[in-house]
């Protein structure tokens, strides 16, 4: 994969999408015959005291906990019941089981393979495409500033050793002379300084790379993001998913917006049909011009 630093190949989809927020279309092209919700697991555990670990919970298990309907155009805070102005990223089910909502912008890596084993499969460029990534990720890109994006906290069992760490983490907020500097990022200072695809409300660095690309269980070790100074922090590789991934014959398009708790793809009735019928994923079928927004659940109000 390499980065593209002509962001001219994604302008095509510009004309695609919608000017308001009214439907899906802000961010998921029009113009495809068929659509699939793929829809990001949330997590449960037995009560918010239990000791043990969270496992992987679908929607509908989540609906059925909590006495609602699952379907297509469902949205996590309907589906758990949240009252007006509750948190809706925690909450206890009738059965005391304690639910936490999926990750928003992101599938997880292991599903990515599963999808991206369809949509290689329904493409006649599965090693040619283009990769998006938003750019407002924590760490994605280097900027100029005061500090760094993210800080790894050091501590240490000598006294003195860890006073100068105590002023280290002080002293950008202290000296107001400091200037401001180039601070890194994941990628270089070449791409984090370089053009960006602009769409609707959102800028996405480019990189070439196909669906096949993905199919590899372990495909954050081979990407350009993966992010190396995580590890060296004592982090496990990771990467962030694509948030927008379309092969050169554009005969479909993966959206990962960075607001939805689920993964849109726009493509032929076949390639819906394989990924809705897929059992290692949780998706089903979407009308064109659905309404995924906030409070767009009419069946669960």
């Amino acid at each position: 994969m390499e980065w593209i630093a002509d962001p001219g190949v994604g302008a095509w989809l510009r004309e695609t999408l919608d000017d308001g927020l009214g439907s899906m279309h802000a961010v998921v092209p029009r113009g495809f015959p068929a659509y699939a919700r793929v829809f990001h697991p949330a997590t449960v555990r037995e009560s918010p005291t239990a000791a043990d670990s969270e496992v992987r919970v679908s929607w509908a298990q989540t609906a059925a906990a909590f006495g609602t309907t699952m379907h297509a155009e469902a949205q996590w805070h309907r589906i758990v019941r949240t009252p007006v102005d509750a948190d809706w990223r925690t909450r206890i089910a009738p059965d005391g089981r304690e639910f936490t909502a999926p990750l928003e912008g992101a599938l997880d890596s292991d599903l990515v393979s599963i999808l991206a084993g369809h949509l290689a499969a329904h493409t006649t460029t599965p090693d040619d495409g283009v990769v998006a990534l938003w750019d407002g990720f924590g760490a994605l890109v280097g900027f100029f500033g005061d500090g760094p994006s993210r800080a790894f906290l050091t501590f240490s069992d000598d006294p003195n050793h860890q006073a100068m760490l105590d002023r280290s983490i002080h002293d950008p907020f202290n000296n107001v002379f400091r200037k401001p500097t180039w601070q890194d990022g994941i990628l270089s200072r070449e791409i984090s300084e370089g053009p960006r695809l602009q769409l609707p409300g959102r800028d996405y660095v480019l990189f070439s790379g196909g669906a096949r690309d993905f199919i590899d269980p372990a495909w954050v070790l081979g990407v350009p993001w993966r992010d190396r100074v995580g590890e060296e922090h004592g982090f496990p590789p990771s990467a962030q998913s694509p948030n927008i991934l379309w092969p050169k014959d554009r005969t479909w398009v993966m959206v990962s917006e960075i607001d939805y708790d689920s993964t849109i793809v726009a493509g032929s009735p076949d390639l819906v049909r394989a990924i809705c019928t897929d059992e290692r994923l949780e998706a089903k079928a979407l009308r064109e011009g659905a309404d995924l927004t906030w409070d767009a659940d009419e069946v669960n109000r």
